[in-house]
């Protein structure tokens, strides 16, 4: 049994499976880890608990204890907030309404941890629970960049691995969806997105293995499940995930049209199954939900204003300054330089050119989340190039260029997260 055991740890510290590029990736997260840990101090000291994040707890609370289901609908605040106050969240007041763009996971995800909080959770006593509130977040975020560096790994090698997750660790919109600062947790839809995008291309190119394609796949069918409940969940405008992840399955796997159909329906179906779960498999409460649901509010019009853009550019540049100078040099590479425009590029920047139409297209709730969730998305793009270019003539030239930048993105994160604890 010890020499079994031996020989199973032997098998997976390997040099493939962990080494060099494993450990400065886990180095870079453990730095995204401490970066987080400060930023939720710092905001644990800022004040009371803002009154969405108690209403997110209040609701999966009520859930969790059989009192109701989360946000289908929105109980009464009274004894939680002073005065009777009504919330407004996504255009409808709290008591009585449906939640229009988020399911019961949503609620469920953020009060989890406080199930296990002997004292009350008000808002005033956020600095003594707050850590637990924020917790699922922080280990989302770790996911998200464990994930985006394993599919950059293997798309462009340890190169294009350690830009994307670099861009990702220093990110600051990234930061803030990880530890709740003044945003709403869509660190989870991100996550959900990148998971069903990315797993739905792997089941395809697995397609071809002379195996039984449904049985064999279902561990993957398992994960795409899971991603889409979660991403759907978070956001019931990401339905659009489940034909994106149909028409790259189908693309890439054309003489296996009928498996790949096949796992995507399963897949599906488990979501499905995930999402009715959330609201305690209470179908007509599940149904009024989605009578409810908000999937697609786009405002065709909003494309002919100039501000939709600004505020476009202003939210690309808020989720990573290095994106407002990368992205215009790499895409004009990608352009003009052939060998940059394969499916490990095209893909990637699919998802993200049509989440930032979405995004002009709802210029309010939830629209401007869609400029977070294509950052993933474009920090893979950016690394797939950029690896490209380190393989050219000139790449001690590119290599400066963009380390230099990435160094640089780093210094600026790390002082501006110093100068919060002194505001």
């Amino acid at each position: 049994m010890v020499k079994h055991s031996a020989r199973l740890m032997a098998s997976f510290f390997t040099r493939e499976r962990f080494g060099q590029p494993q450990v400065l990736a886990g180095i870079l997260l453990l730095i995204f880890w401490g970066q987080c840990t400060w930023l939720v101090d710092c905001s644990l000291h800022r004040g009371p608990a803002d009154l969405g994040e108690m209403v997110r707890i209040h609701e999966g609370l009520k859930q969790w204890r059989g009192k109701g289901i989360a946000g289908a609908p929105y109980a009464s605040l009274e004894e939680e907030l002073p005065g009777g106050a009504l919330l407004q969240l996504s255009g409808q007041p709290a008591e009585g309404a449906y939640d229009s763009f988020h399911s019961p996971l949503w609620y469920l995800i953020a009060s989890a941890p406080l199930l296990a909080w002997p004292g009350p959770t008000a808002a005033d006593t956020v600095l003594y629970w707050g850590w637990q509130a924020r917790l699922p977040y922080v280990m989302f975020g770790l996911l998200l960049g464990a994930s985006l560096w394993y599919v950059a790994r293997r798309l462009y090698g340890n190169a294009g691995g350690y830009v994307a997750l670099a861009l990702y660790c220093f990110s600051p919109a990234v930061l803030r969806a990880s530890t709740l600062w003044a945003t709403e947790p869509e660190i989870g839809a991100a996550w959900g997105s990148f998971g069903a995008i990315f797993t739905a291309i792997a089941v395809a190119h697995t397609l071809y293995a002379p195996r039984e394609v449904v049985l064999w796949n279902w561990r993957r069918i398992g994960l795409l499940g899971l991603s889409l409940a979660l991403a759907i969940g978070s956001q019931f405008p990401l339905i659009i995930l489940a034909p994106l992840a149909l028409g790259f399955m189908l693309y890439l796997a054309p003489g296996r049209r009928g498996a790949a159909t096949a796992i995507w329906l399963a897949s599906c179906a488990m979501a499905l199954l995930l999402l009715l779960a959330s609201y305690a498999f209470h179908i007509s409460t599940f149904w009024q939900g989605m009578k409810h649901a908000n999937f697609l509010a786009i405002t065709w019009r909003a494309f002919a204003l100039p501000v939709a853009y600004h505020l476009l550019l202003d939210h690309l540049a808020a989720n990573s300054p290095a994106l407002i100078v990368g992205v215009p040099v790499v895409v004009v590479a990608y352009l003009v330089w052939p060998r940059s425009r394969y499916f490990g590029t095209n893909a990637p920047l699919l998802v993200a050119v049509l989440f930032l139409l979405l995004a002009i297209a709802m210029p309010h709730h939830p629209g401007l989340g869609f400029v977070f969730l294509a950052a993933p998305f474009l920090f893979v793009f950016v690394a797939g190039v950029c690896a490209d270019l380190l393989e050219t003539p000139q790449r001690q030239v590119v290599a400066a260029c963009i380390w230099g930048l990435l160094a640089a993105l780093a210094i600026w994160n790390f002082w501006q997260l110093a100068g919060l604890r002194a505001t």
